[in-house]
């Protein structure tokens, strides 16, 4: 579930908040044009109040954005809220809040606000499969993929690899594996690096007891994102699995450097 919220937080926010940062910059003054050659007569232009309205909603969502990505959750919290507030209809705002939310354990409010923005916002992939996302990390499991299919046939959807990985990881966890390595594999066709599909073959590489194959998803796992615990962990059971105690004490020895607190609870971390 860990491994989904981080897909989460890694695989389906990164274009928003990107969209997000880029209209904040042209709301703010330095992104202004302080200089120009007149051509033509000068005229005087008076934003509307709606027009206001709209760059400081802007504003607000791009400041929130950018806390988040800086590790401010109090900050983003903050924004978001105010955009909030500005606009209760905002897509951008309940998403920023549910990833906050998410960011601190609070998986009930996280799941409010990715509800909310799915409702509000039907017809769009990214939205539709955040919240199949936080149904399948938090034990509704068969919903999620009715949540992914509509994220997959929605009109426009632009990054449907993240869609598909996920699916086919949850459907891992009902027991269906035809269905899951059919999306799992068409992920990775559309997104060869994607983290959480590259996990899931290995893993289920691994319970199948074919080691090679699973080694193969597991190097290339570690090549395309930052480790995890879960990764890590993985790779130290795939090793084992292969009798190779070197390849094993290597990856235990980065766990334990990196997650200490994991590595207590992984059999074998403790010995190199």
């Amino acid at each position: 579930m860990r491994r989904l919220r981080q897909t989460l937080a890694i695989a389906t926010l990164a274009a928003t908040l990107l969209a997000l940062t880029a209209c904040a910059g042209r709301s703010g003054k330095a992104g202004r044009v302080r200089s120009v050659e007149q051509v033509a007569p000068d005229y005087e232009f008076r934003d509307s109040a709606a027009v206001k309205a709209r760059y400081a909603l802007q504003e607000q969502l791009g400041l929130a954005g950018n806390r988040l990505n800086g590790g401010d959750l109090a900050g983003a919290e903050q924004h978001a809220r105010k955009a909030l507030a500005m606009a209760p209809e905002s897509v951008q705002a309940h998403t920023l809040l549910a990833v906050v939310a998410g960011s601190r354990g609070d998986a009930a409010t996280a799941g409010e606000h990715y509800r909310k923005a799915a409702e509000l916002a039907p017809e769009r992939g990214d939205t539709l499969n955040n919240y199949g996302a936080w149904l399948c990390a938090n034990g509704s499991v068969a919903e999620s993929l009715q949540w992914f299919d509509r994220a997959l046939a929605a009109p426009g959807y632009a990054t449907p690899a993240s869609a598909l990985a996920n699916a086919g990881g949850c459907a891992l966890q009902l027991g269906q594996r035809e269905r899951g390595l059919r999306d799992l594999r068409k992920a990775l066709a559309l997104e060869p690096g994607n983290a959480y599909a590259l996990e899931a073959m290995a893993r289920d590489e691994a319970t199948q007891g074919r080691f090679f194959e699973a080694r193969a998803f597991s190097e290339r796992r570690l090549s395309a994102a930052p480790a995890t615990a879960s990764v890590l962990q993985l790779a130290i059971q795939i090793e084992q699995g292969l009798g190779d105690k070197a390849a094993a004490g290597r990856y235990q020895q980065r766990l334990r450097m990196e997650f200490p607190d994991a590595a207590t609870t992984t059999p074998g971390a403790s010995a190199l």
